[in-house]
């Protein structure tokens, strides 16, 4: 069983909506990050990519109560394709409109953990100086980081200055997006077919073992901004406290505003993060 420790989300911007979704049970927790849009919006609500975080969730954690992770995350991913063509206000046109998420899932298993994930949340365990990391999220983001700096160079910006996203990285981040489904880049999605490529991994766990699940705006702290490695993040969460370390993050960000020191393709991002602890 999983007992929850600690909890944050945090928007990006306080004027826009936060698309970031979580949530926790006795056997379950799971962070999910929509990924921001790139265009006019094509569901209702306050954004796309706050409708897929969040109908996603609610969804996950529903069939969870009666399936296995994997056969879970494919039918909610099921459910989002049916609601995403019955609700659209229009057809997709293109493949970077599609409404996608991250998502990092953490459920009870009879040898362990298994973590299932698409995109680049992640997951953390700790027991004593055993530190287990789950998810991609370190390599995705240096090269989200390394694309960032070259763009901008290319440009002659700042990379996270006002208006350098949509003038100069939207071509970029269009073109990315439209990749997605297709090769060895999968997400959250309506389409069901993204539930094959889920990574999956079971890890032992003890009791008295702490697990940090968190979307890559708040692993930024360790990810883009080295003020922690992987073990330090979770000693940190449980010392300080999660709103702690969520100041901690923007405050680095509001040193480096317009991306001079820390290339990214936007000054802070939604940062959501779960701590919690193996309890059975």
């Amino acid at each position: 069983m999983l007992r929850l420790l600690d909890s944050l989300s945090l928007p990006g911007d306080p004027t826009k909506p936060n698309e970031d979704s979580f949530a926790h049970a006795d056997a379950a927790a799971l962070v999910m990050d929509g990924a921001t849009m790139l265009g006019d919006p094509l569901m209702p609500g306050p954004s796309d990519a706050a409708w897929i975080a969040q109908f996603g969730t609610r969804r996950l954690m529903g069939h969870l109560q009666d399936q296995e992770p994997k056969k879970a995350l494919r039918s909610a991913m099921a459910d989002a394709e049916k609601s995403f063509h019955a609700l659209a206000r229009a057809p997709m046109e293109h493949q970077w409109q599609i409404p996608c998420a991250s998502v990092m899932l953490a459920a009870e298993h009879d040898k362990g953990m298994e973590f299932l994930w698409l995109g680049d949340c992640g997951g953390i365990i700790a027991h004593g100086d055993v530190i287990t990391v789950v998810g991609e999220t370190i390599a995705k983001r240096a090269e989200e980081s390394s694309r960032a700096r070259r763009i901008a160079q290319e440009k002659k910006v700042s990379s996270a200055a006002p208006g350098v996203r949509d003038r100069f990285f939207m071509d970029h981040l269009r073109a990315a997006r439209a990749r997605v489904n297709s090769g060895d880049y999968w997400l959250f999605t309506p389409d069901k077919r993204a539930a094959a490529h889920a990574g999956r991994k079971i890890v032992k766990v003890e009791p008295g073992a702490l697990l940090l699940l968190a979307s890559d705006g708040f692993l930024a702290l360790a990810s883009d901004y080295g003020a922690f490695d992987a073990a330090g993040l979770v000693a940190a969460a449980k010392s300080k406290g999660l709103v702690a370390m969520g100041e901690e993050l923007r405050a680095i960000e509001d040193g480096d505003a317009v991306g001079d020191r820390f290339a990214r393709f936007k000054k802070s991002d939604d940062a959501t993060a779960l701590l919690l602890e193996v309890i059975s």
